[in-house]
């Protein structure tokens, strides 16, 4: 994976596994326009990158996974001023191989959503869960809800939402938003043992299971890449789809007798 010089985040590879780290940490890692562009664009390169089999997402720091959004003040209502943050989430939800959170810190706001949407949530036992945006006047009224929803159980969702307290990583791995919790001195190499595992089972299973979860909540889309990405692609290795090509090109009746020889 050839990457262009990002501003807002870090690219490391370590053989089949990209770990992504938001670099912003004296903002508390929070997303801005520029950060979600290159993280959108660095999502798109692993999706396309065949030596790729997984990715990590961090933030810089021992303190920050990602606080949130950063919004600068409306002025028009067009979508040049949208914080294009949801474009990264539907990455992460379709790119058929497995996005691990790996959540070091605060992870509050969209940085909550950020990590729910992920495959597998890894987080250090120094980690803290909220959600802010009715104290703040914002909401997250899509993945944030319904993919919260899903994980942790409708009655914990809306209190996420509307209480907005604070949930140690103890309490988050009770609720079933995170995984599993690790020592912070253990922290990194709990997620790459368990990058070495992910990347160990079959590719084109994992993605088949993530587009079948990934397909309950994307409607056509989700459906679209199982059926084009997982579905079309082994079809076309077959030997129907060979000989309805060629008796096409040579324009003659195609031999159906020998579609499952």
């Amino acid at each position: 994976m050839t990457a262009p010089n990002y501003d807002d985040i870090l690219i490391d590879r370590d053989g089949p596994v990209l770990t992504l780290t938001i670099n912003r940490p004296d903002a508390g890692n929070k997303l801005r326009h520029q950060t979600c562009l290159e993280l959108f664009d660095a999502l798109q390169r692993f999706r396309l990158d065949p030596g790729l089999r997984a990715a990590v997402l961090t933030g810089a720091g021992e303190k920050f996974f990602c606080i949130g959004g950063e919004h600068d003040p409306v002025t028009a209502l067009d979508q040049s001023q949208v914080l294009p943050i949801v474009d990264v989430y539907q990455a992460i939800d379709t790119i058929p191989k497995p996005v691990v959170a790996a959540v070091n810190g605060f992870a509050v706001g969209g940085g909550n959503v950020l990590h729910t949407v992920c495959d597998l949530t890894i987080a250090s036992e120094n980690a803290v869960f909220r959600q802010v945006g009715p104290m703040v006047g914002s909401f997250d009224a899509g993945y944030g809800t319904w993919y919260l929803e899903d994980t942790i159980g409708r009655k914990r969702a809306k209190e996420m939402w509307y209480l907005n307290r604070k949930y140690s990583a103890a309490q988050a791995l009770e609720m079933g938003l995170v995984n599993e919790v690790v020592p912070v001195d253990e922290f990194r190499d709990r997620v790459a043992t368990v990058m070495r595992e992910i990347t160990s089972r079959s590719p084109m299973a994992i993605a088949g299971l993530k587009a079948a979860f990934s397909a309950r909540h994307n409607g056509v889309s989700g459906q679209a890449r199982m059926a084009h990405d997982q579905q079309l692609s082994l079809y076309l290795q077959t030997r129907e789809a060979h000989e309805l090509s060629d008796s096409f090109s040579e324009r003659r009746e195609p031999k159906s007798e020998s579609f499952w020889s």
